[in-house]
């Protein structure tokens, strides 16, 4: 069950959210396939002006995405193949609908979940 938090500048947020959740979602099915569509939870996060920072100085050119993803993703074969298109598209998916210029300050963390410590609705998630 991936689930991506996103936090970007509100001004670049702010009327870009339904073209950023689709854009976001298409990003993961590229690289899971199309059964994962529906698993796709997005949360984006605007960022008010001045509370984002990059070497002492606020900016308004980063965002942050956090994907959790199932741990047994790091144990395949193709971990790294698979793990570097999910960088590049989620980051592909910010820039096209939030601005080119966001690029160089996107990071992408993949945040591994065991199964037995993800829970729906108060229940493992199976």
């Amino acid at each position: 069950m991936p689930h991506l938090t996103v936090h970007l500048p509100e001004k670049r947020l702010a009327g870009n959210e339904s073209m950023l959740v689709v854009a976001l979602t298409d990003a993961v099915v590229n690289v899971y396939g199309e059964w994962a569509r529906e698993l796709v939870s997005v949360r984006l996060a605007g960022v008010p002006a001045g509370r984002l920072a990059q070497g002492g100085k606020a900016v308004d050119t980063n965002a942050s995405v956090v994907l959790g993803v199932r741990a047994g993703v790091f144990d395949r074969p193709d971990a790294a193949q698979i793990t570097a298109r999910l960088g590049i598209a989620l980051t592909d998916a910010i820039t096209r609908v939030a601005g080119d210029d966001l690029r160089a300050g996107t990071m992408v963390e993949l945040v591994a979940s065991p199964p037995e410590r993800t829970f729906v609705g108060g229940a493992l998630a199976v």
